[in-house]
């Protein structure tokens, strides 16, 4: 491991920084109105929680099935095609959620009967089904942009510096979405809508269609403008590049990973608030320790582990993984002590245990993200970028999803004390699934820095040419 060093956010095509500056202001936007949405809906215009539920699940579903064909699109049309629409249209949907009450006057009545739900139900459920199909275009199409603009050296840190952009933006967009929503709640949605349409803008005009002599990794294809193949050649060629096995292969392994990423959001809340005593505002201070740390390590650790197999840097992040799950294992013990007569002690043990959890986890998520998605690039040709990238992007909501549905089963049957040592077994089932993968990946292909020689691809023989053979 070479020595962590903030050299890491050096060296880049200006094209990524500025892919990288598009995707803090769009998560700006996001930042500005996520705490906000549920309480504005419920609260002020006053539709049902349940029913302001439904639309935010439906637009995690929308918005997953246009990752899907947000990767299509980029590898039939183009990066930077998609990448503009997707922000354009984005900011015509979300700043639409400001007019969700004039939406609710044209709803015909034979739908809110049919439905049993309110005209302001019916539009809110609409304007999130947009707006997440569209937003869902976006992720595959700029993933795959990053890596046709990097080498194989620098590839990893690209998508870290996605990642600090992503962490930077969300954590600004919520101060600055306090301020803003105390002072005009309507605004923060306009405001969210107006950061899309500043995105979409800037990559009009600064980011380049990418010739095929200019992506990473060129394999003689046209990696901006697809192969011209008539639309059926182009899904059967889209069903090709997202089945392959390896492909398939590293998506289960990310349901995994997304499994744990689950919990942050679901499980150790109720832990800390529940189980410790925290307050909202503790547990929001202590849950700073998530962004910042991405913030200060996210570029230097990725560059230090930039000599390593992809495939052993995931291993790496499954067993930080793995120990932050004991720590929260432990902290959940701990908020079962008090009424013994030790409650200030085992608070305390629990509190530095769900630090400790954050701490480790986010680790882990430091080395999972970029290396994932840098792996994932590579497994293919860079015309089936986009696709394979929408594969990895789809197969993580699927894992945050089948985690939360895993806990809500658990401490509704009663076994909640499963839960933990579960996670600790999927940690240890994905480090077995990535040794297997590795045994099918070049060194080329998992992240050698160098000249890749005949004989270091050779290391793999026959498991390697098996793999390829079968794809």
């Amino acid at each position: 491991m070479r020595r962590p060093s903030l050299d890491a956010v050096r060296g880049f095509d200006r094209a990524v920084y500025v892919v990288a500056a598009g995707q803090l202001v769009n998560v700006f936007g996001a930042g500005l109105v996520y705490p906000f949405a549920t309480v504005h809906f419920h609260l002020q215009v006053g539709i049902a929680l349940a029913i302001v539920g439904l639309g935010l699940g439906a637009k995690s579903v929308t918005s997953a099935a246009g990752t899907a064909v947000g990767g299509f699109l980029a590898d039939a049309v183009g990066r930077k095609p998609v990448m503009v629409a997707s922000m354009a249209l984005t900011a015509v949907a979300l700043a639409a959620f400001a007019f969700v009450p004039a939406f609710a006057t044209a709803v015909p009545a034979g739908v809110v009967a049919a439905t049993g739900v309110s005209a302001l139900g019916v539009a809110f459920v609409g304007v999130c089904v947009v707006s997440g199909f569209v937003s869902g275009l976006y992720t595959p199409a700029s993933h795959a942009m990053t890596a046709d603009l990097t080498d194989a050296a620098e590839r990893d840190r690209g998508y870290a510096l996605l990642k600090v952009a992503n962490n930077v933006g969300f954590g600004a967009g919520f101060v600055v979405g306090g301020l803003l929503y105390a002072v005009a709640s309507v605004a923060v949605f306009l405001a969210d809508g107006a950061t899309s349409a500043v995105v979409a803008l800037v990559l009009l005009l600064f980011v380049p269609r990418v010739d095929r002599d200019d992506a990473g990794g060129d394999d003689g294809t046209d990696h901006d403008g697809g192969d011209d193949r008539a639309p059926t050649g182009a899904l059967a060629a889209w069903w090709r590049a997202a089945t392959r096995p390896r492909v398939v292969a590293l998506a289960a392994v990310n349901v995994g990973f997304a499994v744990m990423y689950a919990q942050m959001q679901t499980t150790v809340p109720v832990v800390a608030k529940e189980g410790l005593g925290l307050t909202a505002a503790q547990l929001g201070t202590l849950y700073v320790v998530n962004p910042l740390t991405i913030v200060l390590l996210q570029l230097p650790l990725v560059d230090a582990v930039g000599g390593w197999r992809r495939t052993r840097g995931l291993v790496a992040s499954a067993g930080f993984w793995a120990v932050s799950m004991l720590a929260a294992w432990g902290a959940d013990l701990a908020s079962v002590a008090p009424g013994t007569g030790l409650a200030a002690p085992a608070v305390l043990v629990g509190v530095a245990l769900v630090g400790g959890h954050l701490l480790l986890r986010t680790v882990g998520e430091i080395l999972h993200s970029p290396l994932a998605s840098a792996l994932m690039s590579d497994l293919g040709t860079a015309a089936e970028r986009g696709t394979q990238l929408s594969v990895l992007e789809v197969a993580k909501r699927l894992g945050i999803g089948l985690g939360s549905f895993a806990r809500g089963v658990l401490f509704d049957y009663g076994l909640s004390e499963l839960l933990w040592p579960a996670l600790v077994a999927v940690c240890g089932l994905v480090v077995l699934a990535l040794l297997a993968l590795e045994r099918t990946v070049t060194p080329r292909e998992n992240g050698a820095r160098g000249d890749a020689t005949r004989e270091a691809v050779g290391e793999i023989g026959d498991d390697d040419a098996a793999g390829s053979a079968s794809e």
